[in-house]
């Protein structure tokens, strides 16, 4: 089969399962949701947002999370992880909007990757679906499926990007990252999964890349069984 075949049945399943996939992060606007993006790295959607109604109900525009320490930031995130440092970046992101942006989130990537805490994901999910402009988030869910489904070679988030954005259409970018996380996360765990029972991983992964995985599973077994027979 060759790539582009594989790339367009692997959209029509996932358009099967997630003919309208939502936006995972709780959100009311483009800032909200540049927030609640910031929060998400290095923790999970749902960790995010039981932390969120709260912190936005105190300040739910630019102007009066301006007005907030970073101590009364991190007391609201506290939960989240690397809120310390998640604080300091959402005080210095809302100075900076007050400053140079008329406390109004910007609408270029350029823009949005000069704002404390935001990198290039960040800033992509922020155009793709708060502003409606094709960009193609890449996070670990997608990084790791786009590898094990033979669309890219896993050797950087960056080449993972430039691989889908060429083998899909640019008007699917923002449905299509939304459903490969979703689909990931209730269909194909990055532990235990079973191949033969996924149906993507069942025709899309290759023997290769089956067999590295299989013997992956088994040494964290393995290194899992070690462990705990020295506790004991």
């Amino acid at each position: 089969m060759k790539l582009a075949e594989k790339a367009q049945k692997i959209a029509e399943i996932l358009d099967h399962l997630y003919p309208k996939p939502p936006i995972p992060l709780q959100h009311q606007d483009p800032f909200t949701l540049l927030i609640a993006v910031l929060l998400s790295a290095h923790t999970t959607d749902a960790q995010v947002n039981r932390v969120t109604p709260a912190l936005f109900k105190r300040a739910p525009t630019v102007e009066k999370m301006a007005k907030l320490s970073i101590e009364e930031i991190q007391g609201f995130i506290r939960s989240v992880g690397l809120a310390g440092s998640k604080a300091r970046h959402i005080y210095g992101l809302c100075q900076m909007l007050m400053q140079n942006h008329a406390g109004v989130v910007p609408r270029s990537f350029a823009a949005l990757e000069e704002l404390p805490g935001v990198g290039h994901k960040t800033a992509s999910v922020v155009m793709a679906q708060a502003f409606g402009q094709p960009a193609f988030p890449v996070n670990t869910h997608i990084h790791r499926l786009a590898a094990r489904w033979g669309l890219s070679d896993g050797s950087s988030v960056e080449k993972t990007e430039r691989d889908l954005k060429g083998l899909f259409k640019q008007s699917e970018w923002n449905k299509l990252h939304l459903q490969i996380i979703f689909f990931g996360r209730e269909h194909c765990p990055a532990r235990g999964h079973n191949f033969s029972q996924c149906s993507i991983c069942q025709w899309a992964a290759s023997k290769k890349r089956i067999l590295s995985e299989q013997n992956r599973q088994s040494d964290i077994a393995a290194k899992k069984k070690i462990t705990e027979a020295q506790k004991n």
